[in-house]
This record gives C-alpha cells, sequence and structure tokens, in this order.
C-alpha cells in the first residue's frame, strides 16, 4: 500500500499499511531526524519512504503534529484524497 505521512511542515510518500497513531508518530520521529549510521527500528521495518510515485495510488493520509505549517500543495492533495 502507499500512503502520505504529514508531520508539520514535512512530508512523506511512504510504502506500508496504514500506520497506527503511536507508529505514525514514531515513523515521523525516525525520519525527520537524521542520524547517521542508524539502522531502522524492526517495529517500523515494514514502511519505507519512496520517492517516485503517482497521487491515484495514495490509499491512505496520516497527519502527525509537527513544527511548521503544512504546505499550500500538500493541504490541496490532502483536500483531493479526502474526497475520493
Amino acid at each position: 500500500m502507499l500512503g502520505i505521512l504529514v508531520h508539520g511542515d514535512n512530508h512523506f510518500i511512504v510504502r506500508g499499511p496504514l500506520p497506527s497513531p503511536e507508529t505514525s508518530k514514531a515513523l515521523a520521529w525516525h525520519w525527520s531526524v537524521i542520524e547517521i549510521g542508524v539502522v531502522t527500528p524492526p517495529a517500523l521495518a515494514q514502511w519505507r519512504i519512496s520517492s517516485r510515485e503517482f497521487r491515484e495510488n495514495l490509499n491512505w493520509a496520516v497527519i502527525v503534529p509537527g513544527d511548521g505549517e503544512t504546505s499550500p500543495a500538500v493541504v490541496e492533495l490532502l483536500n483531493e484524497l479526502s474526497l475520493d
């Protein structure tokens, strides 16, 4: 499955099942804090960031509160997804 994880002013296109709220927070933190050489924890291994996908293939969206405002483009995409 493919989805979008929005965290404040950042977002990730993600391959994997719809994560729980707790897992969504863990993924946002894991991907937002860059640590060289850190291995993805086993509990988060079923999700990965994807760089090339089509909007019509998105199956889920999760918003995790964070710093900054969500970009207008991501807000528009979330609105479009909510209409599907």
